[in-house]
Formats: C-alpha cells, sequence, structure tokens
C-alpha cells in the first residue's frame, strides 16, 4: 500500500501535502517577505539555502525535486523536503527540515517515507540516499522510521539507503 496519493504535483499523505515551490514563494523567502501560508518560524535556515539553490538552478524544480511540507489540517508551511536531481548512478539523495515549532509530529518521517516512494517510481533511480550527522539523533530515527538502512557511518556520519523492490516473477 501506497504512504502517499498523486494529485497533479502534490504528494498528499495522511497529514501533509508535498508541493513543489512556487517561484513566487522562492522569490519571497530570498527577500524575506512572509507569506500568510507559512508557520511563524518558517522559512528556516536550511529553506533559504535550499530557496538560493532552487533559483540559480530551476533544474532542481522538477516532479522529483523539491517540495515545501504542508500541514493539512492548518494549510501552513512547516518545512520542505527534496531529492537532489538528477540521480547519479540511478541514486538520489534525499534532504528535509521541519521548523521547531512543528517538530516531533513524526511530520519529518512521514514526509521522507511518502517522497522516497514516490522516488523509486522515477525513471533510472533504483535507490535513495541520505547521510545525516550522528550528532542529530532525532534525524537518524527520521531515516529509520521512513524505511531507511544504516549502511555505513565514521565518526560523524551515517550514511542510509533504500533500494526499489525487485520485480515480482510472475
Amino acid at each position: 500500500m501506497s504512504s502517499f496519493s498523486l494529485t497533479g504535483t502534490d504528494l498528499t499523505t495522511d497529514r501533509l501535502v508535498l508541493r513543489p515551490w512556487s517561484t513566487d514563494e522562492l522569490a519571497a523567502v530570498l527577500n524575506g517577505v512572509r507569506l500568510t501560508h507559512w508557520a511563524e518560524d518558517f522559512p528556516a535556515e536550511g529553506d533559504r539555502v535550499i530557496a538560493g539553490f532552487l533559483t540559480e538552478h530551476p533544474d532542481g524544480l522538477t516532479d522529483y525535486g523539491h517540495r515545501q511540507i504542508i500541514e493539512r489540517a492548518s494549510g501552513l508551511v512547516v518545512g520542505s523536503i527534496g531529492l537532489f536531481w538528477p540521480p547519479s548512478s540511478g541514486s538520489l539523495e534525499v534532504g528535509y527540515g521541519i521548523v521547531a515549532s512543528h517538530r516531533s509530529h513524526g511530520y519529518a518521517s512521514e514526509a521522507t517515507r511518502a517522497i522516497v516512494e514516490f522516488a523509486l517510481t522515477a525513471p533510472g533511480v533504483n535507490t535513495v540516499c541520505a547521510d545525516v550527522e550522528l550528532s542529530n539523533p532525532a534525524s537518524v530515527r527520521v531515516l529509520e522510521k521512513a524505511g531507511l538502512h544504516r549502511w555505513s557511518e565514521d565518526a560523524t556520519i551515517a550514511r542510509f539507503s533504500t533500494t526499489a523492490p525487485a520485480p515480482s516473477q510472475q
């Protein structure tokens, strides 16, 4: 069973909508303009970095690119999540962030689970991975809850990945 539904370009989960960034929203972030549909503490620093990146690299605004995380109950943007496109040797990296006021609700895991599942439907993609600093145990838990598996670790970084299921044999 899928953890999301696709309506147009929006990925919808039980509690979230993952919607591609609009150019107007990117400009608002970069210009310091507050939009009414943003959580009080959105955008976070990581969102500002992503907005700058996407403005300079609009190829990241694909269906398999970066998205805002919207809380369905309130309609507020509470974070962002994205896949770093294009894939390299069949692999995409995922990154995410939830603003402090909306953490500890499981939103990051829910969004990550949906976007990873969606990413594995992209042509030529067979693996989704993420690196996380070991000093961030909450993010380690997010990746584990989202179904990624730790495959490597050094003194500071853990590496996680998941692969597309093998096609069923009939």
